[in-house]
């Protein structure tokens, strides 16, 4: 049998967490802990159902080296709500007491540090369980990593493998990082080819294969 590795992208789950429960969930000394609860209930439940052998939960640290590359890049984003910003030295705290190492690193994102280590993680034949709730993590996936992500409600969780990804979009998980080209991103203020969303970018990829491709073959969609 395989070994096992949970990542968890923090910010990612903090996020879902503090968005999923109601805000007003606090100690009897008035601190909030929404973010918290749902942080920790989530994950003590991936621990107890996956049952691993290695855990790492990675953090954002500061702007990544994207900002540089393209300035508007989540420049429409809100900052952090206050509410949420008191609760992460909790969250990295309950992650500590577990004995549970925590990674981040300058310049880079939390999803930047779970593609690196499940890559190298499936390298070294360890099978990998990625629990984020960026479904762009889905782009990672196959026959060593899957992607654990919740539902529409908060207690729901969807398993992403290589099967549920063709299923799901009718594409390859390597695809998924051309759809996102072709459609952009607009949680992340990324344009896309205009005039193409999401049906137009799937099309396209199922008949050409990739965005190399699609370019190869521009005079062809350009007669359409």
């Amino acid at each position: 049998m395989a070994k096992k590795l949970i990542l968890v992208d923090g910010h990612s789950l903090a996020y879902r967490a503090f968005h999923a429960l109601p805000v007003n969930l606090q100690t009897s000394r008035g601190e909030l802990t929404n973010a918290v609860y749902g942080f920790s209930s989530m994950l003590l439940n991936v621990l107890h159902n996956e049952q691993p052998d290695y855990v790492i939960v990675t953090f954002d640290k500061g702007p990544s080296f994207r900002v540089r590359e393209y300035a508007e890049y989540k420049a429409h984003r809100v900052k952090m709500p206050a509410e949420m910003r008191g609760q992460m030295p909790r969250i990295r705290q309950f992650v500590e007491v577990l004995g549970i190492p925590s990674m981040e690193l300058d310049d880079f994102e939390a999803d930047d540090l779970l593609g690196t280590l499940s890559l190298q993680a499936a390298e070294a034949g360890v099978d990998v369980v990625i629990v984020t709730g960026d479904r762009d993590a889905l782009q990672l996936v196959d026959d060593r990593v899957t992607v654990l992500t919740s539902g529409r409600r908060f207690s729901d969780t969807l398993h992403y493998t290589p099967e549920a990804v063709r299923a799901k979009y009718g594409l390859e998980p390597a695809q998924l990082i051309d759809l996102k080209a072709l459609m952009g991103d607009k949680s992340d203020n990324i344009p896309g080819v205009r005039g193409v969303g999401e049906k137009g970018g799937i099309a396209m990829l199922q008949q050409y294969g990739s965005l190399e491709a699609i370019y190869e073959h521009l005079d062809e969609l350009a007669t359409r």
